[in-house]
């Protein structure tokens, strides 16, 4: 039996020895590949790592930055804030000195009545002396005998008013005012930071995601993420739309969700949409503002949802009929409340005669009942000969001309002008249907088991209403 035995190659056939040759040849090719491979897959992800690394170092500069901003504005608010706090003390200072100055003037007018009082007293008193002394000097016994008790009255009386507290001072020298600045001295030594903004920042601004916002109808969705270094916890979100005319932003999305879908949305209208995150330090800036722009036209279907349980679905939900012999309602998914809106309805059957009604309806219109017999819903019901208007069950405008299996009912609702017209096969049907129409409409069909209709949406404007659209 042939033996291979690696580094005695003179003792193998010259056949063997060249297959063993190629066999190591082989191996370090394969052992070159694999090492390559794994080279080359270290090489990648030292290559995101640098590419990781750069996108630090330009976060980095831009903290740089951000802390030499931070700092210039720190400093002002803390110079402003023991600005006012200087500011606050020197009123102070103004209000008690004012205090002293009223105390020092009060002090002052007593003493300086006292002075007064005491000068006329003393002055009084010293007459009387002298008056005294000139009498005992007249030798005149019996005249001073006449006044002598008089007089001997007079100095004691005066003597005894010089002694109730008439040399007493009124008023004493010192200030019985002290400040007690102890606990603002104390509370301007406890005055510190209570905490550093560095250790809980706020959020970074959210990044719209555009590759993921859009519009469908009169809906928005939206999506937005945090900067991919940011490490700041984020505990919501806060979404902001305007009306869609340029008005004030409102708050539409409040949460921890990075996505949005927003319906109810005007058609045909520009919105801005803008986002920003939160957390307990505060809020975040805005994130940039994206525009959007909603359909022109509404393309909707029936809603099962709304129906009454009578009501056949088919047809994605384009195609009605009924099960009963009594009117039932369905409404469109869809609701409006601004702009010019058309929408038709193809009749695919029609059998003895019904009387079918379409028009538009609030949410919450009657279900079982012809459409228009409340005050919910503006409608047109119409058999093959004739049509009529109804509104909270007053039957207007009769007019000539009705439906069969493959006719066209148009229904016009121009929330501009706030009226709603009808036309059967592309031409208007009567007059204006109903005017000063406000607030939210659905579109609206009752029929019964004798009519199925297919809805058309997405339609432009009927000629005959485009025209008169057109007039000044």
């Amino acid at each position: 039996m042939e033996q291979l035995f690696v580094g005695a190659p003179s003792l193998l056939p010259h056949g063997s020895h060249s297959a063993a040759g190629l066999g190591v040849s082989g191996v370090k090719e394969l052992s070159w590949t694999a090492h390559t491979d794994q080279l080359s897959q270290a090489l990648n992800g030292l290559s995101d790592r640098a590419k990781e690394a750069k996108e630090f170092l330009v976060q980095l500069r831009n903290m740089v930055q951000q802390i030499q901003e931070n700092s210039v504005e720190f400093e002002a608010c803390l110079v402003a804030q023991c600005d006012a706090l200087i500011d606050a003390l020197n009123r102070r200072k103004a209000q008690l000195l004012s205090r002293v100055n009223k105390e020092h003037e009060h002090k002052l007018k007593v003493v300086r009545d006292q002075i007064s009082h005491c000068t006329v007293k003393l002055r009084q008193t010293t007459g009387l002396m002298e008056y005294c002394l000139e009498v005992i000097k007249e030798n005149d016994p019996s005249g001073f005998l006449q006044i002598s008790d008089a007089l001997i009255r007079r100095v004691h009386l005066t003597e005894e008013q010089w002694g109730k507290g008439t040399l007493t001072p009124r008023m004493t020298t010192d200030f019985d005012l002290n400040l007690d600045n102890a606990p603002l001295l104390q509370s301007i030594h406890q005055l510190d930071f209570v905490q550093m903004k560095v250790s809980s920042p706020v959020p970074a601004p959210p990044i719209l995601q555009l590759e993921e916002c859009c519009t469908h109808n009169n809906s928005a969705t939206l999506s937005w993420k945090q900067p991919p270094l940011s490490t700041v916890q984020v505990e919501g979100y806060i979404l902001e739309l305007d009306d869609g005319n340029g008005g004030q932003f409102r708050e539409v999305y409040v949460g921890k969700e990075t996505m949005c879908t927003v319906d109810g949305l005007h058609f045909n209208s520009t919105y801005s949409a803008r986002v920003k995150a939160f957390n307990k330090s505060g809020v975040s800036p805005y994130s940039k503002t994206l525009v959007l722009q909603t359909s022109e036209v509404a393309w909707f279907s029936f809603d099962p949802a709304s129906a009454h349980a009578d009501i056949i679905f088919s047809n994605d939900n384009l195609t009605v009929t009924c099960n009963s012999y009594d009117d039932r309602v369905v409404l469109g998914k869809t609701g409006f409340s601004k702009g010019l809106h058309y929408w038709e309805l193809s009749i695919d059957r029609y059998d003895n005669h019904p009387d079918p009604a379409f028009g538009v309806a609030r949410i919450d219109v009657l279900k079982d009942a012809m459409l228009g017999k409340d005050d919910k819903a503006w409608a047109m019901y119409v058999d093959n000969n004739r049509s009529w208007f109804m509104h909270n069950n007053s039957h207007t405008n009769r007019t000539e001309g009705g439906i069969t299996k493959g006719a066209t009912v148009g229904v016009l609702l121009d929330l501009t002008r706030r009226t709603l017209t009808f036309s059967i096969n592309e031409d208007q049907q009567g007059p204006v249907a109903f005017e000063n129409l406000e607030g939210l409409f659905f579109p609206a069909v009752s029929l019964n088991r004798n009519v199925q209709v297919t809805l058309h949406t997405g339609l432009p404007v009927p000629e005959f209403y485009a025209s008169r659209s057109a007039m000044p």
